[in-house]
């Protein structure tokens, strides 16, 4: 490959992040912050111990390790105040990477043990996103969560919120949690209940389990889109009906080492996905435990996988297209995104030929 584009050149992209879980995304000093104001007791006291503590930016080895974090970051959103301020935070450190749209996914289900009411949890982090939209310019929108590990039950009642807040800032309705031992086949009943009120599907599948997983997320619960998809390649003629409907997935390259869920970047498969002609799109996970961003992960693409500017422009582009929006909104998005990132082949040849200055300099 030729000499890599500069890190600051990806971040200047406009990007979106369709993935991205608002627990795993704090900033560590927030977390630190808002434990000593609630009194929560955390495994350190310093930022340091606290990264060392939740394996922040670590290969984990499973899904199961990884998601172990969340426990820390959870205690500390259990007010308003620490919802609103992780949520406001979030969408100001995305906007500072030129991230133009958001997709920040949680369930609410989790933040109410301190006896915060469900819809007080979901208003509470709109008026966040919306207070930052004003300040920031980015577009924010959440994805519900039902957790496959609790029980179909409480899936149901997350899916009934995402019902009740429709058009109202919330876009989707999705399943996350432990995924092995745990299929989406037995939350049928929320997906019905959102697909009756049409309202958008997406399913973490193909992560910690294989094709099966992904199979059902798409022909038995009706997800629009695949959180993950990993496993996808394992099963031929899945994929082939992956690409030829796109069906958009939602890679984290990153944090799919970190779970276990791939070996190493190089052997990912998102270039497999990716030359087949699938719509992928680059997300973050969670930025604060992956510790990532998503000029980050499109620059490791780059620079670790051989994709070209023009590879990276093409997924940004599936990023708008993939965007759980009316279809006038993304096609606004994508004029305009697209005249932006056509100037960006000008700034890659001027950034090509300063490194390839400084080189020459530095052997004369």
């Amino acid at each position: 490959m030729d000499e890599a584009l500069p890190f600051s050149l990806f971040q200047r992209l406009p990007k979106t992040d369709l993935h991205v879980h608002l627990d795993g995304s704090m900033r560590l000093a927030t977390v630190l912050e808002l434990a000593q104001q609630q009194r929560v007791s955390l495994p350190a006291s310093d930022a340091d111990g606290l990264a060392r503590a939740m394996h922040i930016g670590e290969n984990t080895g499973s899904l199961v390790k990884y998601l172990e974090a969340f426990d820390i970051t959870l205690a500390v959103l259990q007010t308003a105040e620490g919802l609103y301020r992780a949520a406001y935070e979030l969408a100001q450190d995305a906007a500072a990477e030129n991230v133009r749209y958001m997709e920040v996914r949680y369930s609410p289900m989790l933040h109410t043990k301190q006896g915060l009411r469900l819809t007080q949890v979901v208003e509470t982090v709109l008026r966040a996103m919306y207070d930052a939209a004003q300040a920031f310019g980015i577009e924010c929108k959440l994805i519900l969560c039902g957790i496959r590990n609790i029980s179909p039950e409480s899936s149901l009642e997350m899916a009934e919120l995402v019902v009740a807040y429709k058009n109202r800032g919330v876009v989707g309705f999705d399943l996350a949690g432990a995924e092995y031992d745990y299929p989406p086949k037995d939350h049928q009943e929320a997906f019905a209940l959102v697909r009756r009120n049409n309202i958008n599907v997406t399913i973490h599948a193909g992560e910690a389990y294989g094709p099966a997983s992904i199979a059902q997320a798409l022909h038995v619960c009706g997800a629009h889109r695949i959180g993950h998809g990993c496993r996808l390649r394992e099963d031929g003629d899945l994929l082939h009906y992956v690409v030829d409907h796109r069906i958009a997935l939602e890679c984290c390259p990153s944090s799919n080492v970190q779970t276990g869920a791939v070996r190493s970047l190089e052997s990912h498969p998102i270039r497999l996905y990716y030359n087949l002609g699938s719509r992928v799109t680059v997300n973050t996970d969670n930025r604060l435990i992956t510790d990532t961003t998503v000029s980050r992960e499109l620059y490791l693409l780059h620079t670790r996988m051989g994709f070209s500017l023009q590879d990276i422009k093409q997924i940004i582009l599936n990023g708008f297209k993939s965007a759980f929006l009316p279809f006038h909104e993304k096609r606004r998005y994508l004029e305009k995104i697209s005249q932006e990132l056509a100037q960006f082949e000008g700034a890659a040849d001027a950034a090509a030929d300063v490194v390839a200055l400084g080189r020459s300099a530095s052997v004369a």
